[in-house]
């Protein structure tokens, strides 16, 4: 028939391991000396080994208890890990994160779905702005997480990764090569200033051919080869190609993706949604 292990009193082992000394262990495990040398006294019995040399004033383990040490360290962390996933799970926790709309995808579908298998207690308010909106109103208190894309991040920002910027037109288009050049850019967009200077620095006259507040429409007007636009080398949208050096245009610098935490909010769900963040953008 199957043993089963005593968690508690091998919790009782790693303490005393841990600080040497069974007065010691009684104090962290508040339990008096004679209820932790019963519980390490009746493990060994039910092992049939001796985990601790006595002869000495400081306990020290035994060979077997060495063996033990390790198993009953990770049984331990496990243990602890299912009751504080199972404490939690009856607790929603609202996050209210934002993030631009060339980070939405191919990151965020997958990520959201891992996130409700994973954490579902944890709910997302997601809203999707310009990374210089989502930074004041992330200032401004009025969300706890945020992605962003920037050339010069701010000193709070955990930098996740980099990404070329690039040029993008229509497969086979023409209007890469007219002057002025049109840019179906919105100026409030991250990566508006980065095209105009790299623009001016090549004695390029441009001129938008886009007014508006809407990606998909800036990309269709892209995909039309009414302008060209700059993306992530990550986010070519659909009907749009990169445009490289034999296009005639000047080369762009890279981009930061950010994330920026209050860090006001604790607890194993909100860690694994920071851990899933750092790995779908990394």
């Amino acid at each position: 028939m199957p043993q089963n292990l005593d968690i508690a009193a091998l919790r009782a082992v790693l303490t005393v391991s841990d600080t040497g000394s069974v007065t010691r262990a009684a104090k962290l495990l508040n339990l008096t000396q004679s209820a932790v040398s019963m519980q390490i006294r009746r493990l060994e019995e039910s092992l049939d080994k001796v985990l601790f040399d006595r002869a000495n004033r400081k306990m020290m383990l035994t060979r077997d208890g060495a063996t033990l040490l390790d198993h009953a360290r990770r049984i331990c962390a496990e243990n602890d890990a299912a009751l504080a996933r199972l404490r939690a799970a009856g607790a929603e926790v609202n996050v209210r994160f934002g993030l631009p709309h060339d980070l939405v995808r191919p990151q965020m579908p997958a990520l959201l779905r891992a996130l409700s298998l994973q954490w579902p207690m944890v709910r997302l308010q997601l809203a999707s702005r310009r990374s210089l909106t989502l930074r004041r109103m992330f200032e401004a208190g009025e969300f706890d997480m945020i992605l962003t894309t920037e050339e010069a991040p701010g000193p709070e920002a955990e930098v996740l990764s980099e990404d070329q910027l690039v040029w993008i037109g229509a497969q086979a288009g023409r209007a890469v090569h007219e002057r002025p050049l049109m840019l179906s850019i919105e100026e409030g967009c991250a990566f508006h200033g980065a095209a105009l200077t790299a623009l001016e620095g090549a004695g390029i006259v441009s001129k938008p051919a886009f007014d508006g507040q809407s990606d998909e429409m800036a990309s269709a007007a892209v995909a039309a080869d009414m302008g060209v636009a700059v993306r992530l080398s990550r986010d070519v949208p659909a009907g749009c190609v990169p445009l490289g050096p034999e296009s005639g245009l000047p080369p762009l610098g890279r981009s930061r993706i950010c994330l920026y935490d209050t860090g006001q909010l604790t607890g194993e769900p909100v860690d694994g949604l920071r851990a899933l963040l750092r790995e779908a953008y990394a």
